[in-house]
């Protein structure tokens, strides 16, 4: 194989790049120094790319290959861990090393040496609006970047799919009635803490759809009080009594740095077990600030509310027009559940897994006096 032949990474890379002068641009102008990271051209950006959706094809002793790529040079990262004979950036030699770095938070170092892109190591930590191309599944790529910290978000930038590629459209967070869950998964919430309230929801939406078991989650106002019962079957199989608060007191921590790792460890930890609760049919039940209520629970209609017949439903890439559908086109009975929760308690927010990887978020758009849909499976890879 001489040079990329991936037609998709040709298609994207120009957007990638504008996508990543952009942020850089933004951060300087906010922190008023130069960044650690640097901007990859549309020819780098199609290498990266096209390597990686070739060796996602691949497989190594039957496994698939889970490759993560950082365009990162080895002194703008501490501890790297450095080859004495830099590998070729080719599919081949990323398969073969693929066992090596399979595990979660491992990247392999790419940076341009004697005139070509060549994977120079492994590295842990990466700095800021560093370019990370990930191999999510086979012919599955994700181009992301790192928000900052040793422990931040990614961003999703892109997602290639054969030759199905979706841009995220930075736009959408700038939208009347965009649920903050949705801006922060885009990159542009600026969390006030480590459990920052917004972050903990990006979490179980992530360990949600981890599962694969398919879930409702409902997120209730603590202002509406017990109203959110009107709309849920009774007895209710599952109600707990007294709230269960684990969650919820540990994202209202803001420990030092001595005390993050272990705090970060327990906050994952109950993030997982509510999260799994959700895999029980029927819906699980928290409030605003992440106290448990209930789980297993049956949504139904509430006493005098019309039938949710329409819903609007987006995703934010670009060219993804508004679609007013009926909700049981976006998918079962959970979906048609949480529309119509949604469109009886306004105040409230549901999250739904599907089995198969789609996950949508349903609010209430006041502007639009219509259920929104929000699907955000793209930004969860």
């Amino acid at each position: 194989m001489i040079g990329p032949s991936y037609p998709a990474a040709r298609a994207v890379a120009p957007k990638i790049e504008a996508h990543f002068r952009r942020r850089h641009a933004a951060e300087r102008a906010g922190r008023g120094a130069a960044m650690d990271s640097a901007v990859p051209d549309p020819p780098t950006i199609e290498r990266l790319i096209d390597a990686a959706f070739w060796a996602s094809l691949r497989r190594e002793e039957n496994y698939i290959p889970r490759i993560s790529l950082a365009f990162v040079a080895p002194e703008s990262t501490p501890h790297p861990l450095r080859l004495e004979r830099p590998l070729p950036l080719n599919p081949d030699a990323l398969v073969r090393v693929s066992p090596a770095v399979e595990q979660a938070g491992i990247h392999l170092g790419v940076w341009p040496q004697g005139g070509d892109l060549s994977v120079w190591g492994t590295t842990r930590v990466i700095p800021a609006l560093c370019l990370v191309v990930e191999v999510a599944a086979p012919g599955l790529i994700v181009v992301k970047h790192h928000r900052a910290g040793e422990g931040g978000k990614f961003v999703n930038v892109a997602v290639l799919e054969g030759d199905q590629v979706k841009v995220i459209d930075e736009t959408s967070s700038a939208r009347p009635d965009c649920p903050p869950v949705l801006a922060s998964l885009l990159g542009f919430a600026s969390p006030g803490s480590p459990g920052d309230s917004v972050n903990v929801l990006v979490e179980l939406a992530v360990s949600m759809r981890a599962h694969r078991r398919g879930g409702l989650l409902l997120v209730v106002s603590e202002r509406s009080g017990a109203e959110w019962r009107d709309s849920i079957v009774r007895p209710i199989p599952y109600a707990i009594v007294p709230a269960f608060t684990e969650l919820a007191q540990l994202a209202r921590q803001s420990p030092d740095s001595s005390e993050q790792r272990l705090w970060q460890e327990a906050l994952k930890r109950a993030v997982e077990a509510i999260a799994g609760l959700t895999a029980v049919d029927g819906a699980t039940v928290i409030t605003g600030e992440f106290e448990l209520l209930a789980f297993g629970a049956k949504i139904a209609r509430r006493r005098g509310a019309a039938t949710v017949e329409q819903v609007m439903v987006t995703e934010p890439i670009e060219g993804g027009a508004p679609v007013v559908q009926h909700p049981t086109q976006l998918g079962g009975t959970r979906h048609l559940s949480a529309a119509q929760f949604v469109h009886d308690q306004r105040n409230a927010v549901a999250l739904v897994a599907s089995q198969d990887g789609r996950f949508t978020v349903f609010a209430w758009s006041s502007c639009e006096e219509l259920v929104h849909a929000h699907r955000v499976e793209t930004l969860l890879l």
